[in-house]
Formats: structure tokens, C-alpha cells, sequence
């Protein structure tokens, strides 16, 4: 499975942006697929999730202003980000897990910047 995320840039605090993932290779064996964001000096935390049944998790941090969603007809992970703060800035993750041959493997995607800036 490889994964390509794009979408990321520069927005005004309370401003919104639309994060993408586009998976290829082997997406039959992905079961969840989520977000991830890695700020500054800070660990890498688990921003939203998906299941291929479509049941969504997210970080308390971003409730009611994330939304993730996937579009399995173009194999794509979405990030839809509004009201936007300062703290939300950090690069963001697409990962994908994927159940190949009995086994659990883990994907990522090579992250895109996010900026909350005025």
C-alpha cells in the first residue's frame, strides 16, 4: 500500500482546508485508516480515524471541527479541517492499516505541513 497525502499549507486561525490521501496498491487488505499530526517538539498523536465500515474516532482536541471521511470509489482519505487554531499546526499523517496474509501491516504517508498562522 502506498499513500500519498497532500491538501496542506497556510491558513488564518479560524479558516478551514481539506486534507487528501490517495492510496494505491493493495487497498482490498486496508481495514482502518486514520490521521496522524506530529507539531514541533511534540510526539506523533492520533488525529481521526476510519474503519472501512465507516465508523469514525476522533482526538478530543478536534471533535466537532474534523471530519474524516474516505471515498473508496477513488481510493482516497480525506481530512476536512475547520475553525483551525494556532495549536492545530504540525505536519499531518495518512496511515493505513492493512491485514495481509494473517499479518497487520501499518502504511504512511510522507505528511504535508500545516500552518495556523494570522
Amino acid at each position: 500500500v502506498q499513500l500519498q497525502a497532500s491538501g496542506g499549507g497556510l491558513v488564518q486561525p479560524g479558516g478551514s482546508l481539506r486534507l487528501s490521501c490517495a492510496a494505491t496498491g493493495s487497498i482490498f487488505s486496508i481495514n482502518t485508516m486514520n490521521w496522524y499530526r506530529q507539531g514541533t517538539g511534540k510526539e506523533r498523536e492520533l488525529v481521526a480515524s476510519i474503519t472501512n465500515r465507516g465508523i469514525t474516532n476522533y482526538a478530543d482536541s478536534v471533535k466537532g471541527r474534523f471530519t474524516i471521511s474516505r471515498d473508496n470509489a477513488k481510493n482516497t482519505l480525506y481530512l476536512q479541517m475547520s475553525s483551525l487554531k494556532h495549536e492545530d499546526t504540525a505536519v499531518y499523517y495518512c496511515n493505513a492499516v492493512a491485514l495481509q496474509k494473517s499479518i497487520w501491516y501499518n502504511y504512511w504517508g510522507q505528511g504535508t505541513l500545516v500552518t495556523v498562522s494570522s
